[in-house]
């Protein structure tokens, strides 16, 4: 785990990061480097003469005088003030650059303790090696950087050090859900998941920061009538599990009390509705929103955050086998709906649907955020970068709209049409888990209000795409488990203190 500190100090890394941009409407590049005084017209002349074009994701090195390496990371069009996320992808784009070095000062413009933050934060995510599997080509794997310097006169004292500490937070519970995400099926499974998930409370702190974990085993959900977790899990010999982990501040009363439900599918063959052999190891990404809301109330309980959280991961292995749910079977989930199981591979809902029917039982819920990575549609509609939010009382949504303005990730609200719902009416059971296939992610979102309480303000984030990046890495992403919905849910239990 890299350190990262906030300072304006004398600049003594032997590598320094900075951003060049492009000159509106003149094609000429400059140099960006916030409060740090450079000489940027020798700078620019070395950088044309490489052909560098300032672009995002473009990272050059070239020797420097006073420090060893100088890195220059592309930020765009040149702004009078950057966006934040610009500054995040291109600090993490440097970041991804220079690994085999041990340290490195960003000197990146921003313009406020946010802008200060997303840098810190994007260099942190950027900053990341997955190498646990690697046997006899481990040693050639570059090690990321140990030491992290933000440059910047902004920020000082309590003020700088709060914010190094929270992209330390960030950084830290990222890159646990990427590697809970990265880590193959053989070696986790729900109960692996649970150990893990419960090895990193242990190392948080546990009852010190107020986080409390419980596990059911599969007798005891079989026991208490939770057929969506047992119907799904049912075919594998990995059995499922429901994990709880509870976070509730310490010393002072909770401002507000969230439940956060993620989906657990550790590998999804797609059950007796058997998927195409292309692309099924990814699958192993399935349980992306399961590692996202553990790890964010970990988090949480670490920032000290007022909100208090009670998160719940229904973890299974969709497989195929002779004791694997069948089509048209018809399973009853946790509070007694019944649903037919026309599409064995239409998992993720009834896993859910069992713990947000747990998670509401209490009743003291300001709200309940699930994040799924539930249909191939979302992909569809939204591309691999941007998930879909969807709601029951858009006051909740624009208001975690709002909050991904600060944590940089990509969402976009989409509708629950009610005239889809008719197509989830089943002749022989309550519900059937699958309808009209156009529009398939609004039907999967309108599957889940059926177990939402009218009254209770819902958010279903749907990360199919964006959780797992397939393609090249880009900014702070990396190949792999990205971690997404983390930082929105660490703004959302953060935002009663603003």
């Amino acid at each position: 785990m890299s350190s990262i500190k906030i300072s304006d100090g004398i600049v003594k890394d032997d590598v320094l990061v900075i951003g060049v941009s492009i000159k509106s409407g003149k094609g000429s590049l400059q140099i960006e480097s916030g409060d740090l005084a450079l000489d940027s017209k020798a700078l620019v002349a070395t950088l044309n003469d490489l052909g560098a074009t300032g672009k995002a994701d473009e990272v050059i090195r070239i020797p420097g005088t006073a420090t060893r390496l100088l890195v220059f990371t592309g930020l765009g069009k040149s702004q009078s003030v950057f966006p934040d996320e610009t500054l995040r992808r291109a600090a993490g784009a440097a970041a991804r650059h220079l690994a085999g070095n041990s340290s490195a000062t960003f000197a990146l413009p921003a313009t406020t303790p946010l802008a200060v933050k997303a840098v810190a934060e994007g260099a942190g995510l950027g900053n990341y090696l997955f190498d646990q599997f690697r046997g006899s080509t481990k040693s050639a794997q570059k090690s990321p950087l140990k030491h992290i310097s933000i440059y910047s006169s902004l920020v000082h004292g309590a003020e700088a050090k709060a914010l190094s500490h929270h992209a330390e937070i960030v950084t830290k519970y990222t890159h646990i859900v990427r590697d809970l995400i990265n880590t193959p099926p053989s070696h986790l499974t729900p109960e692996s998941f649970c150990a893990m998930i419960s090895e990193a409370v242990k190392a948080a702190g546990g009852a010190a920061v107020g986080l409390k974990v419980s596990v059911m085993t599969h007798t005891q959900l079989k026991s208490k009538g939770y057929g969506g977790i047992i119907g799904v899990g049912q075919g594998s010999s990995n059995p499922p599990r429901l994990l709880n982990i509870s976070y509730t501040p310490k010393g002072v009363k909770a401002e507000k009390k969230y439940a956060f439900v993620g989906k657990g599918i550790t590998f999804d063959t797609g059950g007796l509705a058997l998927k195409p052999a292309l692309g099924m190891e990814a699958m192993k990404s399935d349980m992306s929103g399961a590692a996202a809301v553990c790890a964010a109330t970990i988090a949480l309980a670490l920032l000290k955050a007022p909100t208090a959280i009670d998160a719940w991961a229904p973890l299974a292995e969709n497989m195929v086998s002779d004791q694997a749910t069948r089509p048209s079977d018809v399973i009853t989930i946790y509070g007694g709906k019944t649903i037919e199981v026309l599409n064995p591979d239409a998992e993720g809902r009834l896993v859910l649907a069992d713990a947000l029917v747990k998670a509401q039982e209490d009743g003291d819920l300001d709200g309940i955020i699930d994040v799924a990575t539930l249909t191939g549609a979302q992909v569809v509609a939204l591309g691999t970068r941007t998930s879909a939010v969807m709601t029951n009382n858009e006051e909740f949504s624009s208001h975690f709209m709002d909050l991904t303005k600060i944590s940089g990730e990509a969402f976009w609200p989409m509708p629950l049409p009610i005239e889809l719902r008719a197509s989830l009416d089943s002749p022989v059971a309550d519900m059937a888990n699958i309808g009209e296939r156009m529009g398939g992610m609004l039907v999967a979102g309108l599957f889940l209000k059926e177990f939402i309480a009218n009254e209770l303000p819902w958010l279903h984030l749907d990360i199919a795409g964006p959780a797992y990046n397939e393609g090249e890495p880009h900014g702070y992403t990396p190949v792999g488990g990205t971690g997404v919905a983390l930082r929105s849910l660490i703004e959302i239990g953060l935002a009663a203190k603003s």
